[in-house]
């Protein structure tokens, strides 16, 4: 008898109790007393009870994608087709738990109001009775619009009518306790997951002021938000509930003295109306938003460099138990970007700030900047001016205050000029600031076109600007020097006033010419007739404030880096330089030089030659034979290189420029949307710059130092009620922590509650030791 029989004779093998079916080796399923278990190696992996389809079917997905058990043998062993099973898994892949539940095709008849739908339908009337439209309650709630008329019609809403008879408001359900809830809804327990989540068990929502949500947590433990989680797998969730827990020194933490400016930007508000939400998820659009614009002022400049930081830390800051980590924050603004709503929510942003700042705004400065690109694609270039060079790039146009805070920015198409870009920035001004409002433009000699400037005139629209080209020098005489102190500082320049003429006469304009000690004549040209010469020259040279900003947000925010590397199709019929023209202007270029070359050496020679040996022309000719020869080719060569680019189009489209070669642009939307949020974190350090201005002397020179050093400083996290009290650590002086002092009691003068949540923000310093 062989060795196998001998051993089973030995070691039978056990029959399996009744009601079990053997999968493979490992797995086996059970049923009895109408629950089913789901074993693997003797340990339990999932139970249910007979009848449901969701838990089923989850557990046919859970053991195929855990490598449990095979495909076919899971799906011979539950009594269906592999089919089906794929069906599972598909569906559980792209919406998760909740899409196991469907059943076949449309139920049939009227369905029943689910415990979901009042709650919903509670905050539909909730909003409407606050006078809201049926967009601005979509907008809240995350559905269309069609939606919501629907549901108001089958309520039978009227504007007068009292809707609190059938929906009246309940006080909210005690919290589940945590062991039931998490069996209850991981486990399956007792009810079955046919059936939809009641009230309870939804998290219920409140308006805030600004009309927002605040949603509520059911985790007992803030640092552990597993049911959170496992409701926004359901689809039960749009957003976390920022819950706080009381930490000693919590690093980095002082970057909640930026949560009132946040929240008086409007950002979060306007991010709701223009992208609605992101659909069930636990980071939702708030959190997203709030964490990004803080991280930026945490100098984490980019999503990848969140690898250095524990997200256990900044989930303090942001009231959760881990902050998003690189590929959810990536992904997230990745579906932002594919709404194409970026450009719109600048818009709104900027209609926001100009609403509350709009005495600042009577001179705009614009200009470009040009961010150098490194890739494999072929992209259209632009000139550098730090290479001075033309490089594949991107241009964003900057729209900026008189102080030097942006306002809005545009991205050129193709790298357009400042020229070509400036009347769609100003339509885009127009749009905001209104049709009557008469603004002063400041631009650099990038938009230089005097028959630009007849149109920005005629659009109502003040032009200033330096003169670009050759013009006429004025006697130092005629130059007057000039005293006065503006915004604070002392301002001097030697001036001189004169009317200038454009375009046969057409155009008058202002000329300010400013003298240097030097002697170098910087002429300054504008459509302003009313303001002092001083006024002219002082608004001129204050662009170095938006130079300054281009360079600051470029270090401090990394502006320049890639948000990421998708391309688009660019326009096949756009214009662009001809390369072929390109390369015949420069060996025309080439020829040139070197026929100057031979010209001064042909020339040189006949001053060195001496007439006692080489009296006549002719002998000097015969002399230099070869040398002439040479000039003669040369000329001939350019005469033929001058004749063949003239047989060329200096542009054509860019189909043909590029012959077949693959025709895309850098995708503008995630950038553009990365440059908004910046924007909002360096317009942020702004205002809380001007609270501590009053409290800090040398708030001019080192007013940015300053808040930064606090935004990075540790504080201590401590909720208390209603309020939610930061103490950040002392800074590296006396003087310091009291400016910091003063800018939390200004704060705290604000009322403002943490973004999805009631808590009141509370600021101190604590003391120095000793």
């Amino acid at each position: 008898m062989d060795s196998p029989a001998i051993q089973r004779e030995l070691f039978p093998r056990p029959e399996p109790p009744a009601g079990t079916v053997l999968v493979n080796e490992r797995v086996s399923i059970r049923t009895a007393e109408g629950l089913r278990v789901v074993t693997v190696s003797g340990v339990v992996v999932h139970h249910y009870r007979i009848g449901d389809s969701m838990a089923e079917a989850y557990a046919m997905v859970l053991l195929v994608d855990s490598g449990y058990a095979d495909q076919n043998d899971v799906a011979r062993s539950f009594g269906c087709t592999d089919r089906t099973l794929r069906r599972y898994q598909d569906r559980f892949s792209k919406c998760g738990l909740a899409a196991l539940g469907q059943g076949r095709g449309r139920p049939q008849g009227r369905r029943s109001v689910r415990p979901l739908d009042r709650v919903r339908d509670r905050a539909i009337l909730r909003l409407k009775a606050q006078g809201l439209s049926n967009r601005a309650v979509a907008c809240q709630l995350g559905l269309a619009e069609n939606a919501i008329r629907k549901r108001l019609r089958r309520l039978d809403w009227k504007p007068d009518a009292k809707q609190d008879v059938l929906f009246s408001e309940r006080p909210p359900a005690p919290a589940p306790e945590p062991e039931r809830a998490s069996s209850e809804r991981i486990n399956g327990g007792d009810t079955s997951c046919d059936e939809p989540p009641s009230a309870s068990e939804k998290p219920e929502t409140i308006v805030q002021k600004e009309d927002e949500l605040v949603p509520r947590s059911f985790d007992a433990d803030p640092r552990n938000r597993t049911i959170d989680r496992l409701l926004a797998a359901m689809g039960l969730l749009d957003d976390a509930a920022p819950v706080f827990v009381a930490a000693p020194a919590v690093p980095r933490a002082g970057v909640l003295l930026a949560i009132p400016a946040l929240v008086g930007s409007g950002v979060l508000s306007v991010a709701r109306e223009v992208y609605g939400n992101l659909g069930p998820a636990f980071y939702g659009l708030r959190t997203t938003i709030v964490a990004f614009i803080l991280l930026a002022l945490l100098r984490i400049k980019r999503p990848e460099a969140l690898k250095e930081y524990a997200p256990s830390d900044l989930g303090h800051i942001v009231g959760l138990d881990r902050a998003p980590e690189v590929k959810t924050l990536r992904r997230k603004l990745t579906r932002l970007a594919a709404r194409h709503r970026a450009e719109r929510f600048g818009r709104e942003l900027a209609r926001r700030r100009v609403a509350e700042r709009g005495r600042a705004l009577g001179f705009l400065y614009i200009d470009g900047h040009v961010r150098v690109y490194h890739g494999k694609h072929r992209i259209p270039k632009a000139h550098v001016a730090q290479h001075r060079l033309s490089l594949p790039a991107t241009t964003d146009y900057w729209v900026n205050d008189q102080k030097g805070d942006p306002l809005f920015v545009v991205t050129a198409e193709a790298n357009a000029s400042l020229a070509q870009m400036l009347p769609r920035v100003l339509e885009e001004v127009r749009t905001l600031l209104g049709p009557r409002r008469r603004l002063t433009i400041v631009f650099d000699r990038g938009g230089w076109s005097p028959k630009l400037f007849l149109n920005v005139i005629a659009l109502g629209f003040d032009i200033l600007t330096y003169r670009k080209g050759r013009f006429r020098r004025i006697a130092e005489k005629r130059f007057i020097l000039r005293t006065a102190r503006l915004d604070g500082r002392p301002v001097q320049y030697r001036l001189a006033d004169q009317p200038v003429r454009f375009l046969k006469g057409t155009l008058r304009l202002r000329q300010v010419t400013r003298l240097a000690d030097d002697g170098h004549q910087t002429p300054v040209l504008t459509s302003r007739w009313d303001l002092r010469d001083l006024i002219v020259a002082y608004r001129m040279f204050e662009r170095w404030r938006q130079e300054n900003f281009f360079k600051y947000i470029r270090e401090e925010y990394l502006i320049d880096a890639l948000a990421d590397y998708e391309v688009e199709p660019d326009d096949p019929t756009r214009s662009v330089p001809n390369p072929a023209w390109n390369k015949m202007d420069r060996k025309l270029r080439t020829a040139r030089e070197a026929l100057l070359k031979l010209e001064a050496s042909y020339g040189a020679a006949a001053i060195e030659n001496a007439e006692e040996r080489r009296p006549t022309m002719r002998g000097f000719k015969i002399a230099h034979a070869t040398v002439a020869k040479e000039l003669w080719e040369a000329r001939m060569q350019v005469a033929g290189l001058v004749a063949e680019r003239s047989k060329l189009e200096r542009r054509v489209t860019l189909a043909e420029a590029l012959e077949g070669e693959a025709m895309v642009k850098l995708a503008p939307e995630r950038k553009h949307l990365t440059n908004i949020l910046k924007m909002v974190a360096y317009q942020i350090e702004s205002d809380l710059v001007g609270r501590v201005r009053p409290h800090y002397a040398r708030a001019e020179d080192e007013g940015r130092t300053l808040i930064q050093t606090a935004l990075q400083s540790t504080a201590a996290i401590e909720p208390r009620g209603d309020e939610l009290w930061v103490t950040l650590a002392p800074l590296s002086s006396l003087h310091r922590s009291k400016a910091i002092e003063a800018l939390c009691q200004s704060l705290n003068q604000t009322e403002t509650c943490f973004p999805g949540s009631r808590l009141r923000m509370r600021y101190r310093v604590a003391p120095a030791p000793g």
